[in-house]
């Protein structure tokens, strides 16, 4: 049988621990990797495969790329942008250049495959690989086949698809990859 004494130890230690855990589980969600902004609606960019439905309208239904200037070419409209715009600010700019030749079209646009994102530096398998939802850095980088042993595991640098230069992050399970963004990992310093 265990004295008064030792029990209220026990009690205050598992408290105290049970305390540090919580204060632990509040300091994961402010770490650097997770300011890392995210932006809040995807924006469409060259590479963009999308996927146009117009209601009752089959011949203008079907998949469409983003070209390299930002737009896609449609039937009836021509050239038009999409570089830039939310999927829904693209349908609305299509329905309303499609409402000149159609009575009330019903447009609905999504995402087929978005533009790739690209990884180098020490990684087994530098180059493009098809982005998927929800990609981190370490998903990426086991897309490319692990880490070379010289690689730098602490640190990775991204430049975004709309940036000019290249961030560096604290490489960690949260760091999210983009569509369009260049992965660079780095070497170790020794």
């Amino acid at each position: 049988m265990s004295s008064p004494i030792w029990h209220n130890r026990r009690t205050l230690l598992m408290g105290l621990a049970g305390a540090g855990l919580v204060s632990a589980c509040g300091t994961v969600a402010s770490t650097p990797a997770d300011s890392f902004a995210q932006p809040d609606e995807y924006r469409l960019g060259p590479g963009d495969q999308l996927r146009v439905t117009v209601f009752n309208e089959a011949e203008l239904t079907g998949q469409y790329v983003v070209g390299s200037q930002g737009t896609i070419s449609y039937p009836l409209v021509g050239t038009i942008e999409a570089s830039g715009l939310t999927v829904a600010e693209f349908s609305e700019r299509l329905q309303t250049a499609l409402s000149e030749f159609i009575r009330q079209p019903n447009v609905s646009v999504e995402v087929a495959n978005y533009r790739p994102f690209f990884i180098l530096g020490e990684v087994q398998r530098p180059g493009t690989y098809p982005y998927s939802a929800s990609l981190t850095v370490l998903n990426a980088v086991a897309t490319a086949g692990g880490f070379t042993y010289r690689a730098n595991r602490g640190r990775v640098f991204i430049r975004h698809a709309n940036e000019a230069e290249e961030r560096s992050y604290p490489l960690s399970i949260a760091t999210p990859v983009m569509p369009g963004d260049t992965i660079r990992i780095g070497e170790r310093l020794f």
